[in-house]
């Protein structure tokens, strides 16, 4: 057995999109570029609204003349209905895949089981790989350290990578927020998508006053949605927690104007301090070094 851990992910469900137009129709709605998608190459991408803001994230990994797509099961349908409006007279199908199940690997490399459809974590190689896999699978197939998916979780909280749902509220943020312009969500040299002009102008102008990162304590967080403030303004709101780590979306300018001042940032009563991932090419006010 491999040094690598798996985890199902319950959360998680499967898509299929097929059709002549398939790969046309979703260049002209999602954020990434649907040529990356090749062989076991995989996207991370989002349908934004036309307003900019993210709607649904999710893989998008080619599976034969077709795509699968691995996206949070509480928004399959939703999403599946959602890109059924767009398709008007094309030559697409798109199905939701009850038999299949969803992992996340990482610490090493898992054992591909019949039918199984392995890719890397598109966002960061530290991710390690996904896996889409026929739903009477066990986790021991994958030839990996069984693991649950709160260790997923806490692996990707400690990574500083947030996800739709958990993070941020779908509807609510803007893809640079969320960081998909750090890690591959969005491809700017594309061309059309839905929300394009919006995300381009954000990304020129160099206006995103909101991102979110890692937080840490010295005391267990509180729950997500716990608001973090400083001297009784209110800087962001705590999303993914883990024990005394978390993921907060936070306002950077007013978090470093009080920092500045010496003022220490709190939530519910527990400091917490910024940490800035090694992956992120923005700064973040710190009161210690990085992480």
């Amino acid at each position: 057995m491999s040094h690598c851990h798996a985890s199902l992910l319950p959360s998680r469900a499967a898509l299929s999109i097929g059709g002549a137009d398939a790969r046309k129709f979703l260049q002209g709605l999602i954020t990434n570029d649907i040529g990356k998608a090749q062989g076991s190459r995989a996207i991370h991408a989002a349908l934004l609204s036309p307003q900019g803001k993210i709607l649904f994230d999710f893989f998008l990994v080619a599976d034969g003349d077709g795509f699968l797509v691995d996206v949070a099961r509480d928004k399959a349908g939703e999403l599946a209905k959602r890109l059924g409006f767009y398709r008007l007279r094309a030559a697409v199908e798109i199905d939701e895949e009850p038999s299949r199940e969803v992992a996340a690997s990482w610490g090493g490399t898992p054992t591909a089981p019949n039918g199984a459809v392995v890719y890397t974590d598109p966002r960061l190689p530290e991710l390690g790989c996904r896996v889409l896999f026929a739903k009477d699978t066990s986790a021991a197939e994958l030839g990996c350290e069984p693991a649950t998916e709160p260790d997923y979780h806490a692996f990707r909280i400690g990574l500083g990578v947030p996800e739709g749902g958990r993070d941020y509220a779908f509807g609510d943020a803007f893809p640079h927020e969320a960081l998909f312009d750090q890690l591959n969500g969005v491809d700017f040299n594309k061309g059309c998508f839905v929300g394009q002009e919006v995300v381009s102008r954000m990304e020129h102008r160099g206006t995103v006053r909101k991102r979110i990162v890692p937080v840490a304590s010295d005391a267990p967080l509180p729950p997500p949605g716990t608001s973090i403030e400083a001297g009784g303004v209110a800087l962001g709101t705590l999303g993914s927690v883990s024990g005394s780590s978390g993921l907060a979306l936070i306002r950077l300018d007013r978090a470093e104007e009080v920092l500045a001042q010496g003022q220490t940032l709190t939530a519910a009563g527990v400091g917490v301090t910024l940490r800035r991932p090694a992956f992120v090419r923005f700064a973040v006010p710190l009161t210690e070094a990085p992480a």
